[in-house]
């Protein structure tokens, strides 16, 4: 049985680089994740707000699949996560997924999420993603990676309660 790392230690390409999410990085992601309209669709609108944040942070340092995204130049944009992986169904979840305004409509989700899927592939056959029902803007992104929507389901999210979510699948390419 091989241990799967959930927090490679760098997966970079033209766009994005990511590596472990460390506790020292609060602070400097908490500067991006503090504007409210990043979180606007979001199931919780208040995590621009320091104490909502700290218990993402804490979460995503728990799951122990938290990945900072930086881009080129080495600027803090955002933070992903893989989670709950599934070894019997072979799944694995991407989410959790944030991105600085200034990078919205530019290609660092399709490269973040290409880098995350490539990886997670060597691993399991099927990646979900849980968006919040009334993220469209998520919705839409997901639809334009070839994520199939496959459901809807109740998910609490770290420390917060329960939101009603769509499912979205991307299978491993055979």
């Amino acid at each position: 049985r091989m241990l799967i790392s959930w927090q490679p230690t760098l997966l970079k390409n033209e766009w994005v680089e990511l590596r472990p999410l460390e506790p020292t990085d609060f602070e400097a992601l908490y500067e991006v994740a503090s504007d409210p309209l990043i979180w606007e669709q979001h199931p919780n609108p208040n995590r621009y707000q320091r104490p909502v944040f700290q218990t993402y942070f804490e979460g995503a340092i728990a799951s122990k699949g938290a990945l900072l995204i930086k881009d080129t130049i080495g600027q803090i944009i955002g933070c992903s996560r893989f989670y709950d992986h599934d070894p019997e169904k072979k799944e694995v979840k991407i989410g959790y997924t944030f991105f600085a305004r200034s990078c919205w409509g530019k290609p660092y989700n399709r490269n973040t999420k290409a880098l995350m899927l490539d990886y997670a592939f060597q691993f399991v056959e099927k990646v979900v993603f849980e968006v919040g029902a009334g993220n469209i803007r998520s919705q839409k992104a997901m639809e334009k990676l070839g994520a199939v929507r496959t459901g809807e389901e109740m998910v609490t999210y770290f420390g917060e309660t329960p939101k009603l979510n769509v499912l979205y699948t991307i299978r491993k390419p055979s």
